[in-house]
């Protein structure tokens, strides 16, 4: 006979999904405008960045890492994009390529400083991100990116954005009757279908899991830990470019104070993510909900008037309060992580 269902049980599995949805409709009723078109592109805009970097953090926690540098490495990529086609006047692909493969390469040595030196991963990656915000405000000297800008030599960039590149950021696809969904919505719903096939339905996947859930069980299995730990900091590294290529398409400059909150943001949808449906674990739909569960957050509390300076710590609560109810009922429930 089967497990009888407690109330406990059904919390564990619907409770976040019943907190997203009393939070729309709180700020339905409480934020004029709140349900509109042209609300949702912003929360859409949002939360596809949000979504993206996060889906690179849940394939650290995967492998029971932590990547803190993904938010430096989107705003690397945020800069690095800008200043290739501004400053040195090249195209929009080789810009996308070029931070493609600066996300891959911090990745790789996150990985490396993990698996070969030994670094603490919160140390490593805590490394990277303070290396990276050095790094990016070395080329013009602290200054943001934009065209016509001056630069530290005293001449004027002659580069601009190209329309290819801004496509990607400020296009939106014709949803009924109004242009709702974004390119980089479009791209979000893809990485994360992807992600959810390669954890979900693949050897590697599962590969990812077992390491996580147990790494020296998987070692004594014979699966390549390392390997496996490296690849999934190279995915979190190629995911935070990707974001902030979107980032710098929709902003059209390479602001350097725009990507101050992409790391808490991201970080919160990945780990609120344990709390969807009560699986306690990372995993791209959960992070997907949890990456649309801040936006919403966020666009509800603007709309409210509510001060910048409260909004970290409504995020911060919320996130406790998810993860302690999502652990200590599994827990008493008989659930695990991983």
């Amino acid at each position: 006979m089967g497990h009888k269902k407690t109330f406990g049980d059904y919390a564990i599995r619907y409770g976040f999904l019943s907190l997203l949805a009393g939070m729309v409709l709180f700020f339905s009723l409480g934020a004029e405008g709140f349900m509109t078109p042209y609300s949702a592109v912003f929360i859409f805009q949002s939360v596809a960045i949000t979504g993206i970097l996060a889906l690179g953090v849940t394939f650290t926690l995967v492998v029971d890492g932590f990547d803190l540098s993904i938010g430096s490495t989107a705003t690397s990529a945020l800069m690095l994009s800008a200043y290739v086609m501004v400053v040195l006047q090249m195209g929009a692909v080789v810009a996308v390529i070029a931070c493609l493969v600066m996300g891959a390469l911090i990745g790789l040595i996150n990985g490396l400083l993990i698996v070969k030196t030994k670094v603490p991963d919160l140390l490593a990656t805590l490394g990277m991100m303070f290396l990276l915000i050095g790094l990016q405000r070395i080329p013009t000297q602290g200054r943001s990116i934009a065209t016509g800008m001056k630069l530290p030599d005293g001449t004027v960039a002659a580069g601009t954005f190209s329309k290819a590149f801004l496509w990607l950021g400020r296009h939106r696809f014709d949803f009924f009757i109004s242009n709702l969904i974004p390119v980089s919505v479009v791209i979000l719903l893809v990485v994360a279908g992807l992600v959810w096939l390669f954890l979900e339905r693949t050897r590697h996947g599962r590969l990812m899991y077992a390491i996580g859930s147990n790494q020296r069980a998987a070692t004594l299995a014979g699966v390549n830990v390392n390997r496996y730990k490296i690849l999934a900091y190279m995915i979190s590294g190629v995911l935070a470019s990707v974001g902030g290529v979107l980032l710098s398409a929709r902003l059209g400059r390479g602001d350097i104070a725009s990507g101050n909150n992409l790391l808490l943001d991201s970080v919160a949808a990945a780990l609120i993510g344990f709390a969807v449906l009560g699986v306690a674990k990372p995993n791209a739909f959960g992070t997907l909900v949890g990456a649309l569960f801040v936006g919403i957050l966020l666009q509800g509390l603007t709309m409210m008037n509510a001060p910048y300076y409260t909004q970290d710590f409504v995020k911060g609560a919320v996130l406790v309060i998810a993860l302690v109810f999502t652990f200590v009922l599994s827990d008493r429930r008989g659930g695990s992580k991983h």
